[in-house]
């Protein structure tokens, strides 16, 4: 495994991505099964102090030297039981220094990392153990292509669910994004294939991968992964993808799929929107809804790991903001609000600049990959967490462990019926 590499997990690029969506004068949306849909904005926000420090307090923690001392990817999880599984892409592992000569904890210059790993968190907040697989090594452990090239797996977003559908028996699904190692614009991997994983309860065991969908196009820009994020609806889980134009510097086009609860793990199972219905083949799925834009506005859009919760009876989206006013670049998080899964999708509007740690914008620190946490969000509150990197160093990021570490904030939400 190459050690050389800046990490960046589940991140395709930092380029703009374009998400446009647009609300007409006086039009008031409806849910596809009637009644009105109210607007949700985010009005204001506060550091989540707490749980920021306890991500910090484990990661420095050297009882154990075969765990989790940074990564990115940061999505949960909510067990049954009332423990948290929180799921990283590429993570750190080894020893952390806490007395350096730059002045706070470091981690070695050559670091023992492993492409995904797993955290489990007690029902307090309080983080216990890593989850890793034969090794150590990767919880979902990687493959080679035909050349010999490395082919790794990147965790996204996870759902607890009936083992089948109408089963009493619940596990965990962990949708898997596949990468290849490539070149030029590829450096943080070229797209292969969405895969479902199964953990059982309450072990964590990985049980399987199955494949999803590998998509057909030669172009891996054009190629569609699924799994960003995914959200439970009545009797259908929505999950939430995105091409990989922005590896090229040009504008990436969501997607949504749904599939019955408890199927999440059978591919036939999978239906894709393709601008008018649910269908089964995913070449036809239609990128999400987009208005013009108006003119002289700078593009706006997400990255390919923006969020999806709902709010009451809104379903709403934040992302890094790709393209915003002032050339400001994904300096800012920005939400969306619909309806429906498929939109359409009405905004931006800002929501936060998120801090960075302590001489992170002197590192050249990045703030990217929001996600919501609404298990562990109570009322009118929603925990929303993000990574940081320091993308053209991977020396930065040993020198100082909070830069590259998950930190987090949360917002205040108005409207949506919430």
């Amino acid at each position: 495994m190459r050690r050389t590499v800046v990490l960046l997990g589940g991140v395709v690029v930092l380029v703009c991505a374009v998400i446009l969506v647009l609300t007409l004068p006086g039009e008031r949306p409806q849910h596809e099964g009637g009644g009105a849909c109210e607007p949700v904005r985010v009005r204001g926000w506060e550091p989540a102090r707490a749980v920021t420090a306890e991500f910090a307090r484990y990661g420095d923690d050297n009882s154990r030297l075969d765990d989790w001392t940074g990564g990115d990817g940061s999505r949960s999880v909510r067990l049954p039981d009332g423990r948290t599984l929180w799921l990283s892409a590429d993570t750190f592992l080894d020893r952390v220094h806490p007395e350096t000569t730059f002045g706070g904890p470091a981690r070695d210059a050559s670091p023992a990392w492993v492409r995904n790993a797993g955290l489990v968190m007690a029902p307090d907040g309080t983080l216990e153990r890593t989850l890793l697989g034969p090794g150590p090594g990767a919880l979902f452990p990687g493959l080679a292509a035909a050349d010999g090239s490395e082919v790794w797996r990147w965790p996204v977003q996870g759902v607890v669910e009936p083992r089948a559908p109408g089963s009493d028996e619940r596990v965990v699904r962990v949708l898997l994004w596949q990468r290849e190692e490539g070149t030029g614009p590829w450096v943080f991997g070229i797209p292969r294939a969405t895969e479902v994983a199964t953990l059982s309860l309450p072990d964590l065991a990985v049980e399987s991968v199955e494949p999803i969908d590998v998509p057909a196009s030669t172009d891996p820009a054009e190629r569609v992964l699924y799994g960003t994020s995914a959200v439970r609806d009545g009797e259908w889980t929505y999950v939430f993808g995105a091409d990989e134009r922005t590896a090229q510097g040009r504008a990436a086009r969501a997607h949504v799929a749904r599939v019955p609860v408890g199927a999440l793990a059978d591919r036939a199972a999978w239906r894709y929107w393709d601008g008018a219905a649910w269908q089964a083949d995913p070449g036809r799925a239609a990128p999400l809804p987009v208005g013009a834009k108006p003119s002289g506005d700078p593009e706006r859009g997400a990255s390919n790991t923006y969020t999806v919760t709902r709010h009451g009876g809104t379903w709403l989206l934040l992302t890094t903001d790709a393209g915003g006013p002032d050339g400001r670049g994904l300096t800012t998080v920005t939400s969306y609000w619909a309806c429906d899964p498929q939109g359409p999708w009405h905004g931006p509007s800002d929501v936060l600049t998120p801090p960075l740690p302590e001489g992170g914008e002197q590192a050249g620190a990045v703030a990217y990959n929001p996600q919501a946490h609404p298990a562990l969000s109570s009322g009118d509150g929603l925990l929303l967490s993000y990574d940081v990197n320091v993308t053209s160093s991977t020396a930065a990021v040993q020198r100082d462990v909070e830069l590259y570490r998950p930190r987090f904030v949360r917002l205040e939400l108005s409207g949506g019926g919430g």
